[in-house]
């Protein structure tokens, strides 16, 4: 077993610790944009769609009661063209008055699935956030220690390789230990 480390570059590993650093930063970052998302769809969801969808429907059925006085005037009247006309609005009106209704049905359903739905997947990103916090942490924290100890290492090493060169006319000392031949 050689009585020394192998350890090429302190900056290898600093340069890795920083960068690990800089990754546990960003991907916290990132976590808490996607939580801070996954709270702004839910009230999106719960207020502002189901208010939306609720304020279309009242205006889409007074489109509709607005289309069906038009078809009643045009039928007392007995016009049959403007009639054919109207019957196509009060159609369409009310097309759209149920496609208001199934939209906030759709949106009461999504309300109601949506914890089941996210609940996992926000487990898995606290999940990761923990590693991130504590794990990662602790990496950093011993790869603090490792540094300071190679860095320790390398101050008790000796010192051979900064020595001065011999004179020229002297010869070499060997690299045995206590330097005699």
């Amino acid at each position: 077993m050689p009585d020394r480390a192998k350890v090429t570059s302190l900056e290898a590993i600093e340069a890795f610790r920083a960068k690990l650093i800089i990754y546990r930063d960003k991907a916290g970052r990132v976590l808490d944009e996607v939580s801070d998302e996954v709270t702004r769809t839910r009230l999106w969801l719960e207020s502002d769609r189901v208010a939306y969808w609720q304020n279309q429907i009242r205006l889409r059925h007074r489109e509709l009661e607005q289309r069906q006085q038009e078809l009643f005037t045009a039928q007392l009247s007995g016009l049959l063209e403007a009639s054919q006309v109207q019957q196509a609005a009060v159609q369409k009106a009310r097309q759209a008055l149920r496609d208001a209704e199934a939209r906030l049905q759709l949106v009461k359903q999504w309300n109601r699935q949506y914890d089941q739905r996210v609940e996992p997947l926000g487990r898995q990103v606290e999940k990761f956030r923990h590693n991130l916090g504590n794990e990662l942490g602790r990496a950093v924290a011993w790869m603090n220690e490792l540094l300071k100890t190679l860095g320790e290492y390398v101050e008790m090493s000796p010192k051979t390789a900064a020595a001065p060169a011999p004179p020229a006319g002297d010869a070499p000392e060997s690299p045995q230990k206590g330097g005699a031949s």
